[in-house]
């Protein structure tokens, strides 16, 4: 998060500062191409690590209003398979992620030069993340303690 602050903050800088001193006295330009690509990988890896960190959190959508109305075991059941789909979409956004990061492992961005596989792999370790923290999710939820919920059985 911080490297995606200090980015835009560069660029903002670069753009409404360097521009008009460069242009007002007459300086060599300076370039700032490189602003986006580093805003773009930023917010990829955000996206993909934010994800995974609000499952153990239980920030994610649920309808609690429903879902606390249910019996504890049916509240059990429900959260089982809530977190069981989000461990499944997970391994499936890092299979994906991984194919699509071996397809563009031999191109390179335009401005910094890297290779596009870091920017896809991001989605792999994410997708890794979400499943691993899912199932800590399921077991933990399946004891009767699910996180957002808190604890699962009729007190």
């Amino acid at each position: 998060m911080l490297i995606a602050m200090i980015d835009m903050l560069a660029g903002v800088f670069l753009r409404y500062v360097m521009t008009q001193l460069t242009a007002r006295f007459d300086l060599p330009r300076v370039d700032f191409f490189w602003v986006e690509e580093v805003g773009e990988y930023a917010l990829s890896w955000m996206t993909f690590i934010g994800a995974a960190l609000g499952i153990p959190r239980g920030t994610h959508f649920a309808v609690h209003l429903l879902i606390d109305r249910f019996p504890a075991s049916v509240r059990r059941w429900v959260l089982g398979a809530h977190y069981a789909t989000i461990a499944a979409f997970g391994l499936v956004v890092a299979v994906f992620g991984w194919q699509v990061a071996e397809l563009n492992s031999q191109s390179v961005s335009p401005a910094l030069g890297l290779n596009l596989r870091w920017i896809y792999l991001s989605a792999v370790v994410g997708g890794v993340l979400m499943s691993v923290y899912s199932l800590v999710a399921l077991r933990n939820a399946w004891r009767g303690h699910a996180p957002g919920f808190g604890v699962v059985e009729d007190v």
